[in-house]
């Protein structure tokens, strides 16, 4: 039994995506969210400046005295994780592996789509993790940088026509590549299902990252006797600009009202 809380981190909202999956199977779990919103999006960035973002956005939330953090956005887990893991002295759980796992799993024909950020597709993270499983596999992949503004932003529903346009420009590739299982590789795109789903077809299966994510960290921390013995857990949440942008679109991603308190954090002032 441990009582401390999990960390959660994204680079905006995205990372929501994993909070609600972790509080629908871990209701008594204490939960602390930062999402960097005034920096989004990370995808765009060099590898070191993500690295300096994620340390700060790391010192932040250890300022809480956490017993794990999962990091909830797939730049990140594809280009930080492995320092983050070794510069620290908890349980950290990225988005990559989980998510190749499901895709692994999942696929028939073994022709995998993968969209992500510029910088994850550039890592070739996932690509890795997948010919590991599977060295079979064939991995086709699209760097989607509209996707994380458009769902900052509010913009996602399917009836939505940029949406629509960006998604078919970006998809119609893979689409014609044949594949039979697409991975979601950053936290924001399930808000974007159904317009993917729309251009790929019912036949392609999405892997969700944040919430395959979730589930590992879920299993783990249950196998090392770290979940917490309560009915109800709080979550609290902390955001690098306006608050009060973040509490107006954070009950979509959430599926609910922001039931915890929302705070500003001048997050330059933490880490490295």
């Amino acid at each position: 039994m441990d009582q401390r809380p999990i960390g959660v981190f994204d680079s905006g909202m995205g990372g929501l995506t994993a909070l609600r999956v972790l509080r629908r199977i871990l209701p008594g779990e204490d939960l602390i969210y930062f999402g960097d919103t005034g920096r989004v999006p990370y995808g765009s960035r060099g590898r070191d400046t993500i690295l300096r973002y994620a340390r700060q956005d790391v010192a932040f939330l250890r300022s809480f005295d956490l017993k794990a953090v999962v990091v909830a956005c797939g730049t990140v887990s594809a280009n930080a994780l492995a320092e983050l893991t070794v510069e620290n002295d908890l349980p950290f759980f990225g988005v990559v592996t989980p998510a190749a796992r499901a895709a692994v799993e999942r696929t028939r024909n073994g022709a995998i789509g993968l969209i992500g950020t510029a910088a994850s597709i550039r890592s070739g993270a996932y690509e890795r993790e997948i010919g590991a499983l599977d060295p079979g596999a064939r991995v086709f992949a699209a760097p989607c940088p509209l996707f994380v503004p458009l769902v900052e932003n509010g913009r996602f529903r399917a009836e939505d026509p940029v949406v629509n346009l960006v998604a078919e420009d970006y998809l119609a590739p893979l689409r014609e590549a044949g594949v039979d299982t697409l991975v979601l590789g950053c936290t924001h795109y399930p808000l974007l299902s159904e317009a993917i789903g729309k251009v790929m077809g019912p036949e392609v299966a999405l892997v969700d990252s944040g919430a395959t994510c979730a589930d590992q960290a879920a299993r783990s921390l249950a196998e090392q006797g770290l979940l917490a013995q309560r009915e109800q857990g709080s979550c609290r949440f902390f955001v690098s600009d306006s608050t009060e942008d973040f509490a107006r679109l954070a009950s979509i991603f959430l599926g609910g009202g922001v039931d915890g308190p929302v705070e500003r954090v001048e997050i330059q002032k933490y880490g490295k």
